[in-house]
Order: structure tokens, then C-alpha cells, then sequence
């Protein structure tokens, strides 16, 4: 009903503060998911099964490989393009790895040489690119640092703050409490304004993974490996609403039925229930 409500042409009120008025999720309201063209789908999960098996090729690299490996000739500054938008980046370090926004502040990392044995001690959260059958998307999640459970998640066609914003309200209501430190990398949608709120509003301290420290945030760059070539590269879903009910069923599994070597062959909620209790 509440949707019926929203005009997509309204006069005075944008898209996005009707949703907000009627707390209407704006991503549910999209007929379909984005349709790049077919060749650009093709390049996007090429090169991101490329990045999970060669986490720290740049551009230069990965053009390298397409055109010896699979003979695609394209140019530096496309790879870099395709890169941006499948939330790609090269695992080493450099001068900059997500961008915050400009004028954002920047955190500093709390997790360096701090010993971390019990849940809901640390939360992190990440951004990835979804490939599908036609079209993208993204997914964030927000995971437990120390049992490795992951307590909210939430898929997207825009890599905005509402989308990590979705993911952190479902671990809300999914772990019934709230850690004590965050932990995220630089990028905007972590940076900006509505984030940050929403971290101080719930007196959670926040922390950020340094410049060129891409294993700040290692456990969720696992996750994401996990995640693709378990499930993603297997189904191939075809459009955003196939995608959540098939990650749906494999974050139940990968929580409660997947054996994790960290925690003795137990499952990350079986730690996680067990030792937050």
C-alpha cells in the first residue's frame, strides 16, 4: 500500500524523500534490475573472478591477462572504469584504497595489536559486486569480527549509504544488540554523514581499515570468495529478486550448517550463540 503512494513524478518531493516519509525501501521500487550492455556484463564477472584469484592485480595486470588469456583487447583507462564500477580494487599497498568523500572525516583504526576473543566485541562491514544474468548489483553485509557470523546482509542496483544502512538494521534486529567497535574501510558510503549518525546514535565506536591495508578488513574480503564461488558463479541468478532469495538460502547455510576450520569445524552461529549467551 505504502508503495502505491510514491509518485515517480511528483512536483515537489524527490523519489527518495517519499521513501524516506513512507519507509519505503527505494531499491523495491525498481521495475528491473540495471542492463548494461551484454559485453560489459561479460568483462564485469570476468574480471572480478580474475580479482578473486589475484587479489592484488591492478589494472595494468588484469589487461595483461585479458588479452594473453582470453584474448580481450581493451584499454587501460576501460579495465580502470570496469574496475569503479564493480567495486574492484587491487589488494596492496597504495597511496589510496576506497575514497572517502570530500570533507569526510577519517577514523582511526582501533583493531591494530587489540586482542579480539569474544562476540559483539567487533562488527565489520564491506561493499561487493554481484554479477547476474542480466545486469549487476551490490551486496553488503555486516559480519561478526571473532565468530565469523554474518549477522545482516542487504543487495542493491546503487552502492550508497542506505544500502550498508539495510544490512546494519537487519544485523540489529538479528543479533538483539550491538558491538562495541565498527569496523569499515574509507569508502564514502562509510564516511558520509548517515553512517556515521547512525554508529554515534548507537554509541558504537567506529574504526577504519588504514590507506593500502586491504587486511584491516580480511575476514569479509574471505567472505566474499566464499560467497561467489560457492553460490554466485554456481546459480548465475537472473535479476535482483532470484539473488535474495538464493543468498538468503546460502547465508542460512554458510551461518548454521557450514563447518568454518577457524572454529573447529563448528559454525560461525554456534560461536556466535554460544559465547555472546
Amino acid at each position: 500500500m505504502r508503495k502505491a503512494m510514491v509518485e515517480r513524478n511528483h512536483p515537489q518531493l524527490s523519489l527518495r524523500r517519499q521513501c524516506s516519509l513512507l519507509s519505503v525501501n527505494r531499491n523495491r521500487l525498481a521495475t528491473k534490475a540495471p542492463e548494461p550492455t551484454t559485453e560489459t556484463n561479460r568483462l564485469l564477472r570476468l574480471l572480478d573472478e580474475l580479482h578473486l584469484d589475484e587479489p592484488t592485480f591492478g589494472s595494468r595486470r588484469l589487461r595483461a591477462v585479458l588479452l594473453r588469456d582470453h584474448g580481450v583487447a581493451i584499454g587501460r583507462d576501460r579495465v580502470r572504469t570496469l574496475m569503479k564500477l564493480g567495486h574492484i580494487r587491487p589488494c596492496y599497498p597504495k597511496p589510496r584504497t576506497s575514497r572517502p568523500g570530500k570533507g569526510h572525516k577519517i577514523y582511526p583504526y582501533l583493531l591494530r595489536d587489540m586482542t579480539i576473543d569474544r562476540p559483539n566485541q567487533v562488527w565489520c562491514s564491506d561493499i561487493t559486486y554481484i554479477p547476474m544474468a542480466r545486469g549487476f548489483c551490490y551486496l553488503a553485509v555486516v559480519m561478526d569480527w571473532y565468530s565469523r557470523a554474518v549477522l545482516g546482509w542487504a543487495v542493491s542496483t546503487t552502492m550508497d549509504a542506505n544500502l550498508c544502512l539495510e544490512a546494519f538494521e537487519a544485523a540489529k534486529r538479528n543479533a538483539e544488540r550491538l558491538p562495541a567497535i565498527m569496523n569499515t574501510d574509507q569508502g564514502s558510503q562509510y564516511t558520509g554523514q548517515a553512517w556515521i549518525q547512525a554508529m554515534k546514535s548507537a554509541k558504537i565506536r567506529i574504526s577504519m581499515d588504514g590507506k593500502g591495508r586491504w587486511l584491516d578488513n580480511v575476514f569479509v574480503e574471505r567472505l566474499w570468495r566464499t560467497v561467489k564461488y560457492e553460490d554466485i558463479y554456481l546459480r548465475s541468478y537472473a535479476d535482483l529478486r532470484e539473488l535474495e532469495l538464493g543468498l538468503g538460502r546460502w547465508f542460512q547455510r554458510y551461518n548454521r550448517y557450514r563447518p568454518h576450520s577457524s572454529h573447529n569445524n563448528q559454525t560461525p552461529w554456534i560461536i556466535y550463540r554460544h559465547q555472546a549467551a
